[in-house]
């Protein structure tokens, strides 16, 4: 399976900084999902979803608009029977093709996904990984497997929590035994689950174990072990200070799975519907993205701040881009 190289971030580059047009269309391909993960707030307002022809109109509609990465995601893809379908449209206008997944279902589909550039697997712990997503991981290691004897590489996202501060060890571990990569990112701390953050996320009293547990990521990330973050993303994971300049509405498409067209995943103030077309609704939001960058406080999702690092010529990312 293919990871981005120095053309394809290039491509990148051209679209988002000369064309002043996002690469990337993130959608929520389903509102339904077979976990509870009582930190996700996708599978709690299950609602319509967008037939297999209308997402097929808005993939040819962003090919012409110049987009060049298709990511199916929330609330858990796996679960649509017309996923392969659509992954093939995609690949076949010639789009990268991203999939991000619990694994739950992985292992009965693995074989389907043959039109799939881009697997990514959340696995957020070992022993505390049924505390945290109220399930087995063991079907999740049967699907990476099968994910892999099909011919696919494999990332697993890890989301740090208080729960799992010290399994990122073991997590980093637990890749290079299945032969896979991984990628960090804190818990974000989203409006209306205050009571999720104080029983996950990291507080006062953490933060030395939660420092420690970063500061180990990065020594070793620095001694070549499989993890895709940057070193400039894990050293403001581990600050917790979002130090760069978003350009995430400007990079990324996100659409709901209603066809709603929103800001990003900190924001998701609509800015129309993908019925409206992409290019209406991308040149009419102009104004309203860029108030909203101006006026947010930062996050640290790792898609965003990479990608607004690679939008910023660091040169860290610049020379080691592996995932979108």
């Amino acid at each position: 399976m293919p990871t981005f190289h120095p053309k394809t971030a290039l491509k990148a580059l051209v679209q988002m900084r000369v064309r002043k047009r996002p690469f990337v269309l993130s959608h929520g391909i389903n509102a339904k999902c077979n976990l509870r993960c009582p930190f996700c707030e996708y599978w709690r307002t299950p609602g319509p979803e967008m037939t297999t022809e209308a997402i097929f109109a808005m993939l040819g509609d962003a090919k012409s608009f110049g987009i060049g990465v298709y990511n199916a995601w929330t609330a858990e893809p796996l679960l649509r029977p017309d996923l392969p379908d659509i992954l093939g449209h995609a690949k076949s206008l010639g789009m990268v093709t991203s999939l991000i997944t619990n694994g739950q279902l992985l292992s009965k589909r693995a074989s389907e996904l043959c039109d799939l550039d881009l697997l990514s697997v959340s696995v957020d712990g070992i022993d505390s990984y049924r505390e945290i997503r109220g399930a087995s991981i063991e079907p999740v290691l049967e699907g990476i497997r099968a994910a892999q004897e099909a011919g696919h590489r494999v990332l697993m996202n890890c989301v740090i929590s208080r729960k799992n501060l010290g399994e990122l060890e073991d997590l980093v571990r637990l890749a290079e035994e299945l032969g896979a990569l991984i990628s960090f990112e804190p818990l974000h701390e989203t409006p209306g689950f205050e009571g999720v953050w104080d029983e996950m996320g990291v507080r006062d009293s953490d933060l030395p174990d939660y420092r420690r547990s970063v500061e180990r990521l990065i020594d070793m990330k620095k001694k070549g072990r499989p993890i895709i973050n940057s070193l400039t993303y894990l050293r403001m994971v581990r600050d917790r200070r979002p130090e760069f300049r978003c350009h995430a509405p400007q990079i990324v498409l996100s659409v709901a799975s209603d066809g709603t067209v929103a800001t990003c995943r900190v924001h998701k103030e609509p800015l129309g519907t993908i019925s409206e077309g992409i290019a209406r609704v991308w040149e009419s939001s102009t104004e309203r993205r860029d108030e909203i960058v101006r006026e947010c406080k930062g996050c640290l999702f790792f898609g965003y701040v990479e990608n607004s690092l690679l939008y910023d010529f660091r040169p860290e990312v610049l020379a080691h881009y592996e995932w979108m």
